[in-house]
């Protein structure tokens, strides 16, 4: 590292907040940009909130601290339980020195939240909010919670240009577009063998396997993907071809019971059987999630809303092909039938033509399969660790000239 002058700059301090120690976008994004951060040689620490857990869903080289949130009933009203979380992180934040670090990095809107008020009694460094998407929230808290994590922040950073525009139309809101990375040296295809093992160990056999990962949630769209499923699986059975589709995934902050409940009604309805027609995984282990892009033959990614997409950038990166949602944000980064095959996400039957049209076309997933890793080799990690750095080297500047 140096400064502008060519001299070395000093390691900057830096906070990465988030909310849960459960593998969703934004914990992901905690860590393998808090990892590059530190690799680069700054001083990185990790908070989240931490409910008897011991650690992360995966091991991490960051020292984190879990904070405590005390008992809270499962059943508790939303509203209350957001109430918890932020009073938790507040109350944590705010036993920390102001200076002990030079930038504060919230991830979500609770960590967020618990930010701007530790910092209203003791002002600290800059504050910096990662929006990965913004939510149509119904709950009161939730609103108020997303707004002030907009508002309240010095500075905003997004990972993509649809969701710079959109925080700028509908908030008025400036913003900074770093996007997302992938591991490349977890995230790669896999030799015939760990194919072959992956598949093995799942008990898969000639099925053709859709697999999708983020769980049973309204923005994920499950249940028209289970409604395509059923009727691409009838029309490939009829052709005497088996189809399986693995779902894998759902630690969430909101309350989907209601969803999940009619996702089981509508199950128990359909033709499929399930745990031989679908199988459900629920959160899985961190080592599985690279068998299951390994085992599958196409990944099944219907939703309805994006920051950005992880997932189907960690699958394009194994080689498995995709299908997708074709949303603004998907369109950024990729291009149809060369990159994933794209569809309306709001049309059961189109997504059902797509994993068809997948299952069918050998060609098709071949040349899909070979795009796949070189696209995702255009997104480090280590880049949008960079890109971190500098700008908040020039936040801090700015702040300095201020002052």
């Amino acid at each position: 590292m140096s400064s502008g002058d060519g001299t070395p700059a000093a390691p900057l301090r830096i906070a990465l907040l988030t909310y849960s120690v459960k593998p969703r976008g934004g914990v992901v994004h905690t860590l393998a940009l808090g990892e590059q951060l530190q690799a680069l040689g700054h001083e990185v620490h990790a908070f989240a909130l931490g409910k008897g857990q011991q650690g992360f869903y995966r091991p991490t080289s960051l020292p984190f601290s879990l904070i405590p949130f005390g008992e809270l009933a499962d059943d508790a009203p939303l509203d209350a339980r957001i109430q918890r979380y932020i009073e938790a992180y507040d109350a944590f934040l705010g036993n920390l020195p102001p200076e002990r670090f030079d930038v504060y990095h919230a991830q979500d809107c609770i960590s967020a939240n618990g930010v701007w008020r530790a910092r209203a009694q003791r002002p600290t460094p800059i504050f910096v909010r990662t929006v990965h998407h913004i939510d149509d929230f119904s709950s009161p808290a939730l609103i108020k919670c997303q707004n002030d994590s907009l508002y309240r922040p010095n500075h905003r950073i997004v990972v993509s240009r649809v969701w710079q525009q959109r925080l700028r139309d509908e908030f008025g809101l400036g913003s900074e577009v770093i996007y997302n990375g992938v591991d490349l040296g977890r995230f790669r295809p896999p030799t015939p063998a760990e194919r072959a093992e992956a598949r093995a160990s799942l008990g898969l056999r000639d099925a053709f396997v859709f697999l999708n990962i983020g769980g049973v949630e309204p923005r994920k769209n499950t249940l028209r993907l289970l409604a395509a499923f059923e009727q691409a699986r009838q029309r490939l059975e009829g052709q005497g071809r088996a189809a399986l589709l693995l779902l894998a995934g759902g630690e969430t902050l909101l309350d989907h019971r209601a969803y999940r409940a009619e996702f089981c009604a509508q199950l128990e309805r359909s033709t499929l059987r399930d745990g031989h027609d679908l199988r459900q995984f629920g959160v899985v282990a961190d080592a599985q999630i690279r068998q299951l892009y390994y085992a599958a033959d196409a990944l099944a990614f219907p939703s309805i809303k994006e920051g950005w997409g992880l997932v189907v950038l960690e699958a394009l990166a194994c080689g498995l092909p995709v299908l997708a949602s074709d949303l603004p944000v998907f369109r950024e980064y990729l291009t149809p039938d060369q990159h994933a095959l794209l569809i309306d996400p709001l049309d059961e039957r189109a997504i059902a033509a797509g994993m068809l049209r997948l299952a069918q076309d050998a060609v098709l997933r071949q040349r899909l399969a070979a795009a796949g890793p070189g696209l995702a080799a255009r997104f480090s990690w280590a880049a949008a660790a960079r890109q971190h750095a500098d700008w908040y080297r020039l936040w801090l500047a700015a702040q300095a000239v201020r002052a």
